[in-house]
């Protein structure tokens, strides 16, 4: 099995405890919340958050995706780092691409660090592990990145319009 490994990274004038609290620690009460037109609930289905926890994601109906199921593997409230892995979905196979059929799992880590202007760098680092002979391209994941990017800003206008939340 082979591993291939993408980052990214995004810059916010919203502090990074204040990122890691909305986007890790209460990410199932306010994602639903704040798009509901993507995200129909987040719930912990074991757990209570913490390491070991798995957390199952139920998306909007009309997706290539029903749900998904994250195991967190780590979250360090002071680092403000969490790592966690996607270990179950619900895929309409129909509708995606045959490079899913090469994935054995996916380990992801993200991490806010603060910036020199009070803002933070949110930092994510995707870890494929695909099976043996298989090749993945960055191009092969694209959507799912612009999908996760895409929340990723709808948290921070929902901080900078709501300066109290998660303060």
């Amino acid at each position: 099995m082979a591993v291939t490994c993408f980052t990214q990274e995004f810059k916010t004038a919203i502090a990074p405890s204040r990122m890691f609290r909305a986007l890790i620690l209460d990410s199932h009460n306010l994602i639903p919340k704040i798009a509901p037109q993507g995200i129909k609930s987040i719930e912990f289905i074991q757990g209570d958050g913490g390491a070991g926890s798995i957390k199952q994601t139920n998306f909007a109906d009309g997706g290539h995706l029903k749900w998904l199921k994250h195991r967190i593997d780590s979250v360090d409230v002071e680092k403000l780092v969490c790592k966690y892995t996607l270990i179950e979905s619900d895929i309409a196979f129909d509708k995606i691409e045959s490079v899913v059929y090469e994935i054995e799992s996916v380990v992801y880590e993200v991490k806010f660090e603060a910036s020199s202007d009070s803002g933070c760098v949110c930092k994510m680092t995707s870890e494929y592990h695909v099976k043996a002979g298989a090749e993945l391209k960055e191009e092969d994941i694209k959507q799912g990145k612009e999908k996760a990017m895409g929340l990723y800003k709808v948290v921070k206008e929902y901080l900078l319009a709501n300066p109290e939340a998660y303060a």
